[in-house]
């Protein structure tokens, strides 16, 4: 069904975005009988055209939903787009036999795919990745009633109203405030301007040269005493710790204790035993 819909031009608003609204404002509101017999037709029919006439009468309600977030500077086609998503889900899922009309229940779906929406696109790093952060994030926004931080009143008052601790509200308050840096500068920065891009201060202790060869040392040390260890054990032992612990496909203690004509138990304490020589050659070397 949603494929149909989604080919639906007014279903998706295009470059002149006023012309939409005032297109969708046309659309007839459908009665209380008429979203009924609708519902029902999709319901118990799977009737499409039911659905989309359903989608079509609500797209003026969308409109009115995405308006109230226009403050998150993200664009107003974009978030009507996505409120017209969740309203051809919430059509799809509508019951008629529950008693109450499509706007009442499509609005928490239009509101959901908005917000999802939003806390993908406003900043480059997520802002709320958890459920309490997401409610943290949106009741925070409408809380503020200016661009000024919040006195200590202000943080418990909203804390109390949420039921957080007033250090989480100040902590999401500090994400809402801060920006996105580009890392690198500009293309167009200029010679004064360009060396304050973070690319320029910001260390990378990857790239330390003397850290570098240190760990390249230390790992071909200790690859090369490892490989002296396994050298001095027996044949067999060798064997084992290789099909037990170098293999990609790891064999059981029962695989090696069949070829070997022995107990998986013996196998066990002979894996212990090379393990021990390994363990007290390597930390010999490193004394």
């Amino acid at each position: 069904m949603s494929k149909q819909l989604l080919a639906v031009d007014m279903t998706t608003p295009g470059a002149n975005l006023e012309a939409y609204i005032s297109s969708v404002s046309t659309i007839p509101v459908l009665t209380i009988e008429e979203e009924r017999d609708l519902a029902e037709r999709l319901h118990y029919q799977n009737d499409l055209e039911a659905a989309r006439q359903l989608v079509m009468s609500h797209l003026r309600f969308v409109v009115h939903i995405a308006r109230s977030y226009s403050g998150y500077g993200l664009s107003q086609a974009d978030l009507i787009q996505e409120g017209n998503v969740g309203l051809m889900k919430a059509v799809k899922r509508f019951d008629p036999t529950v008693g109450v009309r499509l706007v009442s229940f499509a609005v928490h779906w239009i509101k959901a795919e908005i917000h999802e929406f939003i806390l993908k696109n406003w900043r480059i790093v997520k802002i709320a990745t958890t459920k309490a952060q997401r409610k943290m994030f949106f009741n925070l926004r409408s809380a503020k009633k200016s661009l000024s931080w919040f006195t200590n009143d202000e943080v418990n008052e909203v804390a109390k109203d949420l039921g957080v601790e007033p250090k989480v509200v100040r902590e999401m308050e500090g994400r809402l405030a801060s920006v996105d840096t580009s890392f690198d500068a500009p293309v167009d920065a200029d010679d004064e301007s360009a060396p304050n891009a973070p690319v320029y201060y910001l260390e990378d202790k990857s790239a330390d040269p003397a850290m570098l060869l240190e760990h390249s040392d230390w790992t071909e040390n200790s690859n090369t005493r490892l490989q002296e260890a396994l050298a001095d054990l027996d044949e067999r032992s060798q064997d084992i710790l290789m099909q037990r612990w170098l293999q990609e496909e790891k064999a059981t203690l029962h695989d090696l204790a069949d070829k070997y004509a022995v107990s998986a138990e013996r196998i066990r304490q002979l894996e212990k035993n090379a393990m021990k020589k390994l363990k007290a050659a390597i930390e010999e070397d490193v004394a």
